[in-house]
């Protein structure tokens, strides 16, 4: 079990690849943030798997998964910011506070429309060069996290 209480929450919508997971969960532990799963998942969410997966972090991180989206809605508690390659604001233009949500799209189809066009959320970009098409997952959430962990440190 968890042994800190969540400055922020990491969505994963339908993430593909258990690696990424992984590598997420580890980040999330080292920020003190919850990640949430938003079903469905590329993956198992059972001990042989998390192990495989080098989740040697994930007795320590909080967690939950949710069967789907509007599951998710009905558990947020403060400001949604979605993430996209084809947003305008930059995320470093962020004004992050504790309790945000961060959501994140999968590996291979990002966050669908219905998500993105919400009125409600916030939608930001990692920018990147015109040579890639996008980050890695875990790794525009570890971006997109120490700038959380960043804006929450200096509104202390």
């Amino acid at each position: 079990m968890a042994n800190y209480e969540p400055r922020f929450h990491v969505v994963l919508h339908q993430p593909e690849i258990p690696g990424n997971t992984g590598a997420i969960g580890r980040t999330c532990v080292a920020l003190e943030a919850k990640l949430w799963l938003v079903r469905p998942l590329g993956f198992q969410v059972d001990e042989k798997t998390l192990r495989r997966a080098g989740l040697d972090y994930w007795q320590y991180l909080e967690w939950e998964v949710v069967d789907n989206w509007q599951m998710l809605l009905d558990k947020v508690a403060g400001r949604v910011w979605t993430f996209s390659k084809t947003a305008t604001q930059s995320f470093d233009e962020a004004d992050f506070c504790t309790g945000d949500w961060l959501v994140f799209g999968s590996e291979t189809r990002g966050l669908p429309s219905s998500i993105l066009q919400n009125p409600d959320f916030r939608c930001l970009r990692i920018p990147t060069s015109s040579l890639v098409r996008s980050l890695n997952l875990s790794c525009a959430v570890a971006v997109a996290g120490y700038q959380v962990h960043r804006s929450i440190t200096l509104t202390r």
